[in-house]
């Protein structure tokens, strides 16, 4: 019988914590996958931060640390440094890299550091208790903006690949979805193609997923996924922002 998918060795087969339609899951996935189609099992380090997020290392059997809230790339670059060798990444929410972290993923970016890494967009803050988070929509209603978010006091959602694809040491950076399956196989390439930018040693590399959180969004897991499609995107267009 003709074998049509083979799970990773690196993606640990345990029960996942996350809530259901959360796309946490499918995200690790894809780190997985693209971690063991380039061999580099044994040479993997990521970089946990704090949130959702934070759980990557029970799922994914390679090397891990964690970081300080936001500080993910400070550490991700000691690592790299400290192991030129290594396949090196964070794993990081919106709430964390585009917030307390948001000065240490663009110096990162700004120095050309080395490393890859991966940001959950899920436009609220998931693990403590669905605040409004930099990348929350307009009249989006979360527990800190219960009447929807009102850019004449709270701005407006940061863009964070826009802003990264800004910077000379960027080397690679796309946003994709996570909403179909044709969406997830787009972003599987992109994940595999930002860990080959580390390898071919072209700096740094960052990919964005548009992911869920029918939690704190209070709808259904099928209700989510349209509503990514629907409101995400246009706030957020899929592509690739740079690539050198």
């Amino acid at each position: 019988m003709k074998t049509i998918y083979k799970k990773p060795d690196v993606f640990l087969s345990e029960n996942m914590h996350y809530c259901p339609g959360c796309t946490h899951g499918v995200a690790h996935r894809l780190v997985a996958e693209a971690i063991a189609e380039l061999g580099a099992e044994e040479r993997a380090i990521g970089v946990a931060s704090v949130g959702c997020s934070v759980f990557a290392a029970n799922y994914l059997d390679c090397d891990f640390t964690e970081a300080a809230h936001g500080r993910a790339p400070a550490v991700a670059t000691g690592v790299k440094r400290v192991h030129p060798n290594a396949l090196v990444f964070t794993y990081q929410g919106d709430g964390d890299l585009a917030s307390i972290g948001v000065a240490e993923i663009i110096h990162a970016a700004a120095r050309g550091e080395n490393i890859t890494v991966i940001f959950i967009n899920n436009a609220i803050y998931g693990m403590t208790g669905g605040q409004m988070a930099p990348t929350t929509l307009v009249g989006q209603t979360t527990t800190t903006s219960p009447g929807g978010r009102n850019p004449a006091g709270a701005g407006y959602p940061i863009r964070m690949s826009e802003i990264i694809a800004t910077l000379d040491g960027a080397a690679y950076v796309e946003r994709a979805g996570l909403y179909d399956v044709p969406s997830i196989a787009r972003a599987k390439k992109a994940v595999k193609k930002a860990f080959e930018t580390q390898v071919h040693k072209k700096g740094f590399a960052m990919v964005e997923l548009l992911s869920t959180c029918p939690t704190n969004w209070g709808k259904t897991p099928v209700d989510a996924m349209t509503w990514l499609k629907d409101y995400m995107i246009p706030q957020f267009p899929l592509g690739v922002f740079k690539e050198v």
